[in-house]
């Protein structure tokens, strides 16, 4: 009886250390990366709002000819430039090959 256990114990043993090491020691190595690109990333998504948003504003203030039936342009404008701007940031990460 025993040594039909000792086989299935290390079975066992070997499943669960594969799975450690293939599991917990490659989320250990992301901490670095995480610790600077999840903040990085928050604040580009930030920066970017405030600058779409600034878009949209100064073409709201453009002066008479937003009123009206024109008054969907300055917000047309605003997703054009957000659309621009996504395109640009896809086009570094696709550059930079990660």
């Amino acid at each position: 009886m025993a040594k039909d256990a000792n086989p299935i114990n290390e079975a066992v043993d070997l499943v669960k250390a594969y799975a450690k090491q293939e599991t917990i020691e490659p989320l250990k190595a992301l901490g670095p990366y995480l610790k600077f690109g999840v903040p990085g990333g928050i604040a580009a998504a930030l920066g970017a709002f405030f600058l779409v948003l600034g878009v949209l504003r100064m073409g709201q203030d453009g002066g008479s000819w937003v009123t009206g039936n024109l008054s969907w342009i300055p917000y047309l404008i605003a997703v054009t430039f957000s659309l621009v701007l996504c395109a640009v940031f896809a086009m570094l990460i696709k550059r930079s090959g990660r």
